[in-house]
């Protein structure tokens, strides 16, 4: 069953949405070929004080692994804050964009 990761934390005080934005720009290519990611959205929050992502994967297993303590490091030296995860089965995915449901089985 597929897993859905939601990842949040702490943006530095006067980190502007602009460079929150190219800092995600930045990294979005290390996500290219992580084992059973399927999907990453980038978030940030309206007031721009929180950051994060939603990511879809294979597995939690997948999802472990990405997040490892040199994972977890980056983030606390780039941007000063702890992530926050959290795990959550995705029995049923909707994807409009190919046109089709998916169900767990």
């Amino acid at each position: 069953m597929a897993v859905t990761a939601i990842v949040r934390f702490a943006l530095p005080e006067g980190k502007t949405p602009e460079a929150a934005k190219a800092a995600f720009e930045a990294s979005a290519p290390l996500y290219r070929g992580v084992q059973g990611l399927i999907r990453k959205y980038y978030l940030l929050s309206e007031d721009g004080r929180t950051g994060g992502g939603v990511y879809l994967f294979d597995t939690r297993e997948d999802a472990e692994r990405l997040y490892d303590a040199a994972w977890r490091a980056g983030i606390r030296e780039r941007l000063g804050a702890e992530p926050e995860i959290e795990y959550f089965e995705s029995p049923v995915i909707v994807d409009n964009h190919e046109g089709g449901i998916s169900v767990a089985a």
